[in-house]
């Protein structure tokens, strides 16, 4: 039988789980926090210790039970996440939700799939939270201030991306017709190829010109790419200036667990839930 009690425990036991959990304001959630950086820091290293064939012949055990135990906490510390939010499913889809979620699956992954463990070098992403734990909260702003300039200006960057993949593939088809096979240009892939990486100016050197003609033309692509890498960079730069910057909080909702709230905010800007 159930106690009139019984609800407003479970419902305490969940506030104070997400105020250690999400919250870095309390020095229990600060101190959580901490703790799981530092524990994501020396699971990645024991990852890559593990890539070095000399220590994994000594150590191998050693590191794969290690392992393991990073993997089962990291478990146990996503279920809890779930456990202590009012929408666990939202929580589980969000860009955090998702992330915590990856550092956890190669691990078992692993158990069919050989090498997959190497994947949890993703854990690193997990460090962002230390954003919050710092109180650099005004870095966070200024990352979403980037971000949000980057979505707004994805169309005029597919569209600059499309043009110069049609350039790349004119350009890569004259210095076939130009060069032809005997000089290296066996194929218009292999010359759009060339293309890429001369106007983008990284010009590794495995395929050059020897015509005349050719080398002109590779002059010509050069100077273009000087020009075109500054395009992108003008297009980010002006949305940039059009955005605002905003206080942000550190106080994560507990709905749904997503961050990034104005500092006077009342209410979620995701789910609507109270703050």
């Amino acid at each position: 039988m159930n106690h009139p009690q019984d609800k407003p425990v479970r419902s305490t036991m969940k506030t104070r789980l997400h105020e250690i959990i999400f919250e870095a304001e309390t020095p229990a959630g600060k101190a959580f926090d901490i703790g799981l950086i530092f524990t994501i820091l020396l699971s990645v290293l024991v990852v890559m210790l593990e890539s070095v064939a000399g220590i994994r012949q000594q150590y191998g055990t050693v590191l794969v039970a290690m392992e393991w135990s990073f993997t089962i906490a990291f478990t146990m510390e996503y279920l809890l996440r779930l456990y202590c939010v009012g929408q666990p499913l939202r929580y589980a889809g969000s860009f955090y939700g998702v992330v915590d979620l990856l550092a956890i699956i190669p691990t078992y992954l692993s158990v069919f799939v050989l090498g997959t463990q190497y994947l949890l070098v993703i854990r690193t992403i997990r460090i962002l939270r230390v954003f919050r734990v710092l109180k650099l909260v005004q870095y966070w702003s200024e990352a979403r201030t980037l971000s949000h300039a980057l979505c707004v200006s994805r169309r005029k960057i597919v569209v600059f991306l499309y043009v110069v993949m049609i350039l790349v593939i004119i350009i890569g088809s004259l210095m076939y017709l130009i060069e032809g096979e005997k000089n290296g240009f066996t194929s218009i892939p292999r010359s759009i190829y060339w293309a890429i990486v001369t106007l983008t100016t990284v010009g590794y050197g495995d395929i050059a010109p020897a015509t005349d003609l050719g080398q002109t033309l590779a002059a010509i692509v050069m100077i273009i790419g000087y020009g075109i890498i500054a395009v992108p960079t003008g297009i980010v730069t002006a949305e940039l200036a059009r955005e605002s910057y905003i206080s942000l909080s550190t106080q994560a909702c507990p709905e749904c667990g997503s961050e990034g709230h104005d500092a006077d905010a009342v209410y979620c800007k995701y789910c609507g839930a109270k703050l």
